[in-house]
């Protein structure tokens, strides 16, 4: 087929970022409308990107007949009916996370994208997408570590934007649904099972702000897997080195570390300080190359008449497995799925 017409929607970092890799580094891809409500920074990313067609109303974009697919990037809470409406209107859609923002949602969205069988859909969950993810899967997958014994995931943001953590923590839904959800996903993926049972503790150690959400700005989670396998999972907001994320895989024939030991790039610094290596600041430098391939993903199963591995049922179970989280955090107790 001819190139896919999308039409991004938002325009915050994530979305600019898209539509930036949209508009130059997706292949069969053409970025053919952006919509926003903030008409100025819709002009400014337009005229940037070359795109001549803008909506400030979301209906008024998947009316176009000549818009192909819609990538949302719009706040959390919009994400279940913009892609039901998308989806009735006939595009396709890839949909940054979360699905919904509670489980009834994410059920609402199955429903969508049930009622379009030949429609894509696909989910962000870009860190599959990392290579350094992908290689790693691909050796648990073979075997070459043997049978999983732990898994183990961390998600750190850096302390230095810690303001803009307590400004959205009204409408994250805390750290188990704004943070881990990466991180479930990567457990499920890497493990190829479903959680049994889950232990949450965490506290405000440094920021009493989220407490009023019922949250805490370091938490983390305890959970054992159908398979036997133990999975340990960490969500931090007060890194002070930067933008951390690190997973680790204990096989009982070896073991693998994925960013053991985060960095930017492969550059070491002698100065004054001694040696060093400098940190990423946030998840677009880390995850990068990520956020292209899971769009390219997207464009060639549009363009190739095929379904991602990423499904709406991914979405909903990780919501789930995040939302049993939140629940024994708050209730300091064992749950049993």
């Amino acid at each position: 087929m001819n190139k896919v017409k999308i039409g991004s929607v938002g325009l915050g970092r994530l979305g600019v970022r898209h539509a930036e890799n949209i508009a130059g580094k997706i292949q069969r891809a053409e970025l053919a409308a952006l919509c926003d409500v903030d008409a100025a920074k819709l002009r400014e990313t337009a005229g940037r990107l070359g795109v001549s067609r803008c909506f400030g109303s979301f209906e008024e974009m998947i009316a176009s007949k000549d818009i192909d697919a819609v990538v949302l990037v719009s706040p959390s809470g919009l994400h279940t009916k913009q892609i039901a409406a998308a989806l009735a209107a006939g595009k396709h859609v890839f949909s940054e996370k979360p699905l919904g923002v509670s489980v009834a949602e994410c059920k609402e969205a199955e429903k969508a994208v049930e009622a379009h069988p030949d429609l894509v859909f696909m989910l962000g969950f870009m860190r599959r997408f990392d290579e350094s993810y992908q290689y790693a899967h691909q050796k648990v997958a073979a075997g070459e570590i043997g049978r999983p014994v732990l898994f183990r995931s961390y998600s750190q943001d850096p302390e230095k934007f810690i303001e803009g953590a307590i400004a959205f923590a009204p409408h994250s839904g805390g750290q188990f649904l704004d943070m881990a959800v990466h991180d479930i996903d990567l457990a499920r993926w890497f493990t190829g099972s479903e959680p049994e049972t889950v232990y949450a503790i965490g506290d405000c150690y440094a920021h009493p702000e989220f407490g009023r959400y019922k949250d805490g700005d370091n938490v983390s989670c305890l959970l054992k897997f159908k398979n036997g396998c133990m999975v340990f999972l960490f969500a931090g907001r007060t890194a002070p080195h930067g933008y951390n994320v690190e997973t680790e895989i204990i096989g009982t024939k070896g073991i693998l570390r994925i960013a053991s030991v985060p960095q930017k790039n492969l550059v070491e610094i002698l100065d004054s300080h001694g040696v060093r290596k400098e940190c990423s600041e946030n998840f677009l430098e880390r995850f990068e190359s990520a956020y292209v391939n899971e769009i390219q993903e997207f464009v060639d199963c549009v363009a190739d008449g095929r379904k991602p591995v990423v499904s709406v049922y991914d979405g909903t179970r990780v919501s789930e497995i995040a939302y049993t989280c939140k629940a024994a955090f708050e209730q300091g107790s064992l749950i049993t799925f």
